[in-house]
């Protein structure tokens, strides 16, 4: 397994440098700062790629190539933003970046309610807490049928921790919500919120695996003729938001996906933090199911709780069997590597980290810390080493 970092480029406050002393090898990183549906030059990517490789890394993942709103929708003609994406594909090509990651979450990427909760030992972790949500959903946001969708626990709770939040607690939440976005040029605020989901009026569970297809079936013979590899990310978390739904949060879903454009080009992003956040999924049996398929994977785990909350756990502390996922990842390129396969080796990355130690106060993307990132793969790396002897 090839070892990774998550790099947000020249602007990010964690150096090529430091990334060098955790011992990875590979970067995986994007071009933030081109609007969504715009194609990526093939001078800025080798610009990229030449910074990378001066530091003493390969660029091994796109992470990601993001897929315009407007395709999700279905909205509008769509021509121009396949065709934008499929010259993106092209470019990366012919710089010899070939492992590609995206999403197809509606709106929202990964979705948390506290960015600072703090653990037991003094660190702090990412949080999604089911009250904060609905109390967002329901009573900030006012979207209609949405209590509906809460338990009422849940909403007796979110309703007292709104009777005693202040504006600057609600503002707080709302950029917590919108801070899963790190690449995203728009961050909204509740109108702007209103008026998106408006536009997803009409659009359920079928309509979005429809939009996908149509997506699959537009870029993936591009990326096969090229040689690259797609690889959609699950959704964070594996649920419906805001009454979107999510159709990347379960086996069936994996299923759906890699039938939909059957072809070495079309595969999986292996997430066991943002499948593992729900507790009808086997993160371990899922892995070996569609292991054929894993074409990258980010290895983090969760702690859950009954009503729907988690928080990010140690990497090998939370409720995913981590060691038997990293085995099956193993028997995986066992296989290809037997077949002769030269695309045998799976990179991963040691995702969402905890702030610890001097991470503190440091202004980095929430979950992508230096030390507690670095904690995380030296484990990961402790349980594949062990496994392959």
């Amino acid at each position: 397994m090839e070892e990774t970092w998550r790099w947000f480029g020249p602007a990010d406050d964690i150096t090529l440098a430091e990334i060098r002393q955790t011992g990875a090898t590979g970067i995986v990183t994007a071009l933030h700062e081109i609007p969504y549906g715009e194609v990526w030059p093939l001078e800025a990517i080798a610009e990229r790629k030449a910074a990378i490789e001066r530091a003493g890394f390969t660029w091994s993942v796109v992470e990601s190539l993001p897929v315009h709103e407007r395709i999700k929708l279905g909205e509008g003609p769509l021509e121009p933003l396949f065709a934008a994406y499929r010259d993106s594909l092209r470019n990366l090509a012919a710089a010899g970046v070939r492992t590609i990651c995206y999403n197809f979450m509606p709106l929202l990427d990964w979705t948390r309610t506290n960015l600072d909760y703090r653990l037991p030992n003094g660190a702090s972790a990412l949080r999604f807490d089911a009250h904060l949500y609905a109390a967002f959903d329901v009573l900030m946001l006012e979207r209609p049928g949405a209590e509906a969708e809460h338990a009422p626990a849940t909403m007796d709770e979110a309703r007292r921790w709104f009777a005693g939040a202040s504006e600057a607690d609600k503002e707080r939440l709302l950029a917590t919500i919108m801070a899963g976005l790190p690449g995203a040029f728009e961050r909204y605020d509740i109108p702007g919120l209103k008026r998106m989901l408006d536009r997803y009026e009409g659009i359920d569970a079928d309509a979005l695996r429809a939009n996908l297809a149509r997506f699959l079936r537009e870029v993936v013979p591009t990326a096969e003729e090229l040689g690259v590899w797609m690889c959609v990310h699950p959704d964070d978390p594996p649920r419906p938001l805001l009454g979107l739904p999510r159709i990347v949060s379960s086996a069936e879903d994996l299923a759906f996906i890699v039938e939909a454009c059957p072809s070495p080009a079309n595969g999986l992003t292996f997430c066991t933090g943002s499948l593992g956040a729900g507790a009808h999924n086997d993160v371990p049996a899922m892995a070996r199911r569609f292991s054929g398929h894993i074409r990258f994977a980010h290895l983090r785990n969760v702690k859950k709780e009954p009503d729907g909350s988690f928080y990010e756990a140690d990497h090998l502390g939370g409720d995913v069997d981590m060691v038997a996922v990293v085995e099956a990842l193993l028997a995986e390129e066992k296989r290809r590597r037997a077949d002769g396969r030269p695309d045998w080796i799976i990179p991963f990355r040691p995702d969402h980290g905890h702030v610890l130690l001097q991470d503190a106060g440091r202004p980095t993307h929430p979950g992508y810390t230096l030390i507690g990132r670095l904690k995380g793969l030296a484990e990961l790396r402790g349980v594949a080493l062990a496994l392959s002897r």
